[in-house]
């Protein structure tokens, strides 16, 4: 649309038209992300392929998990275009449940122990 033809609209009009420009996104982008989001998939898989064992193991698939998990979020749900504040509100909730899932698995280990060592154990 040029200039001359956006000033003669209303500012109704105009206003919701770039709204809906604003929204757009480059299809190289998404393209980009998919093909990160797969070479993280092959990485997953080749963890395993490779039969890698205890902590390395583990700490790669939880590395590659998050890394496709916050590009999923980031680009597909359109997290990274959003304002602070609703980025914020959407994403501290889940952030601080995993803060007392951590907190309650360090208490559990410790009543695990301790049941352990004034019960005795197998």
């Amino acid at each position: 649309m040029s200039e001359a033809e956006a000033a003669t609209m209303s500012t109704s009009t105009d206003a919701s038209e770039e709204h809906v420009e604003g929204q757009e996104h480059p299809i190289s982008t998404y393209l980009w992300v998919w093909l990160l989001l797969f070479v993280l998939s092959v990485g997953s898989y080749m963890v395993d392929y490779i039969q890698l064992q205890g902590l390395l193991r583990w700490s790669l698939i939880l590395i590659f998990m998050f890394l496709k998990a916050g590009f999923i979020i980031a680009i597909f749900m359109h997290m990274k275009w959003e304002r602070l504040a609703l980025s914020l509100a959407i994403l501290l909730p889940p952030l601080v449940l995993l803060v007392f899932i951590g907190l309650m698995s360090s208490e559990a280990n410790y009543t695990f122990l301790t049941r352990l060592t004034f019960f005795g154990g197998p």
